[in-house]
């Protein structure tokens, strides 16, 4: 089973930084698309970006794109989040997950997740 540490969460001010790492084990990492999500409270689950296997494409929801930049080191199976001018809108728990395409967008490929890092952006 696939397992998924999240780190580097915190409390920031708006248009402040944050670097968000996930390490993945137990499942073939290099191969496999890569997705961050968020939640926030008493919203859905939403899709942020995703990166494929070999880190040459990302995708990105339109609200993060400019500001957000994912990156993965396949050597060390860890994928990235470079939240860069964060906005209190962006405050959630983010989770990475393995991901697969739906439709227009992306969904987490199992339906279990890690504990996630909570992201505070004060205004």
């Amino acid at each position: 089973q696939v397992q998924l540490v999240e780190s580097g969460g915190g409390l920031v001010q708006t248009g402040g930084s944050l670097r968000l790492s996930c390490v993945v084990s137990g499942g073939t990492f290099y191969r496999a698309l890569m997705g961050w999500f968020r939640q926030a409270p008493g919203k859905e689950r939403e899709f942020v970006t995703a990166i494929s296997g070999t880190g040459g494409s990302t995708y990105y929801r339109d609200s993060v794109k400019g500001r957000f930049t994912i990156s993965r080191d396949n050597a060390k199976n860890t994928v990235y989040l470079q939240m860069n001018s964060l906005k209190p809108e962006d405050t959630a728990v983010y989770y990475c997950a393995p991901v697969k395409p739906s439709g227009t967008t992306w969904a987490p490929l199992y339906d279990y997740w890690g504990q996630g890092t909570q992201v505070t952006v004060s205004s």
